[in-house]
């Protein structure tokens, strides 16, 4: 996914972490920054006292005393039923665009490795990214004030590093958050399976439903959509 908009805007890297951000404000892209990268780290201090958490492939338990990240990683996770590292770009995002608006910004986004978390008082326009190269940043949603908060994620089996079972050319889900949306995707990713194409897409789309604070999702593969929910406008890249 990509954005367009006349906003301030500044990337950085933090370890597998490439983000990007966009505001109305300025100095709210060095207040996202800071958080993202704190909260990174303390997400890295716990994994290194609990490594069973890095592996995990179901909901775990919230732990006494966890850091904030890892309780906003294990609701979003236990809500869609798969391990809480499926959520870490998107909750990364979501930090980082909660510390934006709390400086007093009016439009805040934030894109960690494709996951979105977006507040704005101004049209945006976020691209679909896909396996499928015929679609791929082809089509976008148009994101409004109505829409806001959103969190916008994206899941493959064709591409990235992530770790998937399913078939798809990718999955792009809108929710309430970006964490959700980021372990949404994978579960509905790994539901996209079978030799009948339009079958599997059908299953990852039921699957979407089940997900409690999912809006909507569109599911490609091999060359055929399937479009769930209550989404945002979509438009055409020129």
């Amino acid at each position: 996914m990509w954005l367009e908009s006349s906003l301030f805007e500044y990337s950085f890297a933090d370890g597998e972490s490439k983000v990007h951000l966009k505001s109305d404000r300025k100095m709210a892209l060095h207040v996202a920054m800071r958080e993202i990268r704190r909260s990174r780290r303390e997400l890295i201090e716990y994994i290194q006292k609990h490594p069973e958490f890095q592996y995990a492939l179901e909901s775990v338990r919230t732990p006494r005393g966890a850091p904030y990240i890892v309780r906003v990683m294990i609701d979003a996770s236990t809500a869609a039923r798969v391990g809480p590292m499926a959520s870490v770009a998107g909750a990364l995002a979501d930090l980082g665009m909660i510390a934006m608006l709390r400086s007093g910004a009016k439009t805040a986004v934030v894109e960690d490795g494709g996951e979105i978390a977006a507040f704005t008082n101004q049209p945006i326009i976020v691209s679909l990214w896909s396996g499928s190269v015929e679609l791929s940043g082809r089509i976008a949603f148009q994101i409004v004030s109505e829409d806001c908060p959103i969190g916008i994620a994206t899941s493959s089996s064709k591409t990235g590093h992530a770790l998937s079972f399913g078939e798809a050319d990718s999955v792009t889900v809108v929710a309430s958050s970006a964490s959700l949306a980021d372990a949404a995707a994978t579960a509905i990713c790994n539901s996209v399976v079978g030799r009948d194409v339009e079958e599997s897409i059908q299953q990852g789309l039921k699957r979407a439903e089940t997900i409690e604070g999912v809006r909507g999702a569109v599911i490609i593969r091999e060359g055929r959509t399937g479009l769930w929910g209550m989404l945002p406008k979509i438009v055409k890249v020129k």
